[in-house]
């Protein structure tokens, strides 16, 4: 089989309430229920301590499940050692065996499973071929840039043919130039070749730029499972807005429902929005720091403000901007102009706030 043939191995995941206890009372995966689909990129993103590491090192079976269940394709691997499961892992730190060559190490996984020599050499040119990295074989790791080393990486855990690939922050070590480059290298290469691949970051541009989907974990358990779209537009409550981009936060009011549509308002803003099954009365409101929209002094349907800071940031404009409700950061266009002192208008897009339940906290 060769590597173009591989989306026919590729497999869902599926967690049935897998709980992961260290310990006596060190819970770090608590009831998670989840799937992934064969031919998916789903990223597991949350602040460390999360569980997501653990997740993903429980889909490799290098840690076993403290109860619950967990399959691979139509197979319960729940008991199974790493050894047996069909699956392969790109680390951090690329791993790479430094006294080897590129070929060597790519390899590797091939050659200890006493692969046919002509079998090996085919797999381990074709996977060099599909990272970009035909003509390298012969260089050591050390001669190698970063990003060609993960790319290494992740050509050796392609030419095992597995019916899923883990990443486990495979960008971190990498300067952001570079790490914008990786991602995209990684994403071409799972749509090309329809792999299942569960990724593990807890860096929101990142997860947001490969995904298919997002789950979102916070104290070992899932917060919001969703497309990057869904979860950006409608986090569920506060810690996922917060924690998928900046989100602006405040209190306002619910003045009626009616037909799922809510009219809120906030200090002489009124708008409508989804009503996320809540009903009148207090509310929390979110929103993204560029759907907030800056005017001069007057403008209907607005809030009073003062601009606090302004910092040029090339492409935009970044505000601080002091009212009666919280201090509101704020992304304008470079063009925008205001100053340092400035008193403005502070509305808010269409589409724009998100409302929130109440008694959520971060």
């Amino acid at each position: 089989m060769t590597i173009q043939q591989q989306t026919s191995k590729a497999a869902p995941v599926e967690f049935k309430q897998v709980t992961k206890v260290y310990g006596r009372d060190v819970t770090a995966v608590d009831q998670v229920s989840l799937k992934v689909e064969a031919g998916e990129l789903v990223t597991l993103l949350g602040p460390s301590g999360c569980g997501k590491t653990t997740t993903l090192r429980m889909i490799a079976g290098l840690e076993m499940a403290t109860s619950g269940q967990i399959l691979i394709g139509d197979k319960d691997v729940t008991k199974l050692p790493a050894t047996d499961r069909d699956v392969s892992m790109v680390f951090q730190s690329y791993a790479l065996f430094p006294h080897m060559s590129v070929m060597e190490n790519v390899s590797y996984g091939l050659r200890i499973g006493k692969m046919k020599k002509a079998e090996v050499q085919e797999r381990t040119e074709r996977g060099l071929d599909i990272v970009g990295l035909s003509g390298y074989g012969d260089r050591l790791p050390s001669e190698l840039s970063g990003g060609q080393q993960q790319r290494v990486a992740v050509a050796r855990a392609l030419v095992l043919e597995p019916q899923v690939l883990l990443f486990d922050e495979p960008l971190s070590n990498l300067d952001a130039k570079l790490r914008r480059q990786v991602r995209e290298d990684i994403r071409d290469i799972q749509t090309k070749l329809g792999l299942t691949v569960v990724y593990v970051t807890h860096d929101q541009e990142e997860a947001l730029a490969v995904s298919d989907r997002i789950i979102v974990m916070n104290n070992a358990k899932i917060a919001q499972i969703g497309t990057p779209r869904e979860l950006y537009d409608a986090p569920v409550d506060e810690f996922v807005a917060d924690f998928i981009g900046e989100a602006n936060l405040f209190d306002g009011v619910i003045d009626s429902v009616n037909a799922g549509v809510a009219t809120a308002s906030v200090d002489g803003i009124s708008f409508t929005g989804a009503a996320r099954e809540l009903s009148v009365g207090p509310t929390r409101i979110a929103i993204r720091p560029g759907r907030i929209q800056l005017s001069p002094p007057g403008a209907p349907n607005t809030m009073p403000g003062k601009i606090a800071k302004a910092t040029y940031a090339g492409s935009h404009m970044e505000y601080k901007v002091t009212t009666e409700v919280a201090e509101l950061f704020v992304v304008s266009d470079v063009e925008s102009g205001f100053a340092e002192g400035d008193v403005v208008s502070v509305g808010f897009a269409d589409k724009g706030p998100v409302l929130l339940p109440a008694n959520l906290a971060i």
